[in-house]
């Protein structure tokens, strides 16, 4: 495929191309442009040049094309669905909530968007300037970079896309070099609904360079980066120099507490199901489990069971639990952590391993102790279950607390009181009681505490509010009614 840039679909300038693999099958799925830096600089061009006529374009003409490109993509589900899992090696059940996703969020972003309002503050409560009347509105704030992982493609282009463009604004997305296909696809469906040239620019290529470069231009207004905290930290130096707006969701390493009185089935079974979406990479998911000590084995037995029954194999079968990794330095990256908390000292309960250098298989760990890497900083992407234990709600807090990192946190107890007492002082930007903490209604706010992110929350209640700007306008003495 060819990327969308500077108003056409187009190779990089040189004509090289980075193929596309199906991680499963390993067979090229299809090739994308390695863009330049000439290339980039004409596409941060091309955006100045879209950007104002994009703004002044009519909230309800925005929300046509976007409702328009919704239908488009409902047409398409099952093939875009097919084309994503296919490409990152996602359960094809999962790649269709995941398109689902994008379905909801272009249509409901666009009659957010129509609620952006601004206010009328009256100035009579102060001398002097009470016949002034002073205005606000909502405006974009211009040309936005959104930076997104090979993970959740779809939903996370939906989440930096539907808010941009509904808010006004325009957009330099930049996927992830394993999984940009899905992403071209839709880009080329919003052009299908109406969409003005260059209003969103879709750029493939080194994520170094391309990101870099994007940074640190002075043209840009904001970034919106989904990805890990070493390339958060990358971006956000970059976008320093000219103060450019950040919005990281970085990574994690989210505890799930179970206390004695809990739901062991339930707390199991959301387990299994936080750690093993997406095959064990999902930034969100609870990649450390704290067990009170009087339900360690009772837990460990049933997890350990019920891991032994998915099935793991081609992502498009749907009796398929577990598809591969994205592709084999993750898989590596993944058996090398495994190792290194075994030479610590945890002992393994069930053990998975890599099979066919393609899918790493769910692995158990328990006695694994607070001062461990993989109980504190370690994020693990991949379908791995460190079991930690504890006696008291003081030690669960203090362990869930020891990262770095604080996205999604979860907790199981019957007691409501010991839920909300947990909840507000894990430190963490969403805890899920009695749920898995892979957990995201289109509404919530979104985003993490400490390393997990920086500069804004996602979400249909606050990304248009992080997307745009307040300006004030002032009518001095156009009144004559106050004396």
């Amino acid at each position: 495929m060819l990327m969308y840039a500077k108003g056409n679909w187009n190779a990089s300038t040189d004509g090289k191309v980075t193929e596309v693999f199906n991680p499963a099958t390993k067979e090229v799925i299809g090739t994308v442009p390695q863009a330049k830096p000439n290339d980039i600089e004409e596409v941060i061009g091309a955006a100045q040049k879209a950007k104002n006529g994009w703004a002044r374009t009519a909230v309800w003409k925005r929300a046509e094309i976007l409702t328009k490109f919704s239908n488009l993509v409902e047409k398409k589900r099952d093939e875009l669905a097919n084309l994503l899992s296919r490409e990152i090696g996602k359960p094809i059940e999962q790649a269709e909530w995941e398109i689902d996703t994008a379905i909801r969020l272009f249509r409901a972003f666009p009659e957010h968007a129509k609620s952006l309002n601004g206010i009328n503050i009256p100035l009579d409560h102060q001398p002097g300037i009470e016949n002034d009347v002073y205005l606000t509105r909502k405006e974009p704030l211009g040309v936005i970079v959104g930076i997104i992982p090979f993970n959740f493609p779809v939903d996370l282009f939906s989440h930096k896309v539907a808010p941009a463009l509904s808010s006004g604004n325009v957009m330099i997305v930049k996927p992830a070099s394993t999984a940009p296909l899905t992403i071209l696809s839709l880009t080329e469906l919003l052009y299908e609904a109406g969409l003005p040239e260059n209003v969103l620019q879709v750029v493939t290529g080194s994520g170094g360079l391309i990101g870099n470069m994007l940074a640190q231009s002075p043209l840009i207004d904001a970034i919106s980066l989904t990805g890990s905290t070493e390339t958060g930290i990358k971006v956000a130096t970059g976008a320093a120099k000219h103060l450019s707006r950040v919005m990281l969701e970085l990574g994690g390493n989210d505890p799930l507490i179970v206390f004695e009185d809990a739901d062991i089935d339930l707390a199991v079974n959301e387990t299994i199901f936080g750690r093993t979406l997406m095959n064990g990479q999902v930034c969100c998911s609870n990649k450390r489990m704290l067990i009170h000590h009087s339900k360690e084995e009772e837990f460990t037995s049933l997890l350990v069971d019920r891991l032994k029954e998915l099935k793991y194999g081609n992502q498009l079968d749907r009796s398929v639990n577990i598809g591969p990794l994205i592709d084999e330095y993750a898989l590596q990256t993944v058996n090398q952590q495994v190792k290194r908390t075994i030479e610590q000292g945890a002992k393994v309960a069930l053990e998975g391993g890599v099979v066919d250098n393609t899918w790493y298989l769910p692995t158990v760990l328990t006695d694994v102790k607070p001062e461990y890497d993989i109980s504190r900083d370690m994020e693990i992407f991949g379908p791995v279950f460190p079991i930690l234990t504890f006696r008291s709600e003081e030690e669960a807090l203090e362990i869930a607390n020891s990262s770095i990192y604080g996205l999604n946190a979860a907790v199981f107890t019957k007691d409501v009181n010991r839920a909300l007492n947990v909840s507000y002082q894990i430190e963490s930007g969403i805890v899920s009681v009695n749920g898995s903490g892979v957990y995201r209604p289109d509404v919530s706010f979104f985003g993490g505490y400490k390393m997990s992110g920086h500069g804004g929350k996602e979400g249909l209640i606050g990304a248009l509010e992080e997307l745009t700007q307040v300006k004030s306008v002032a009518l001095r003495n156009c009144l004559n009614i106050y004396n």
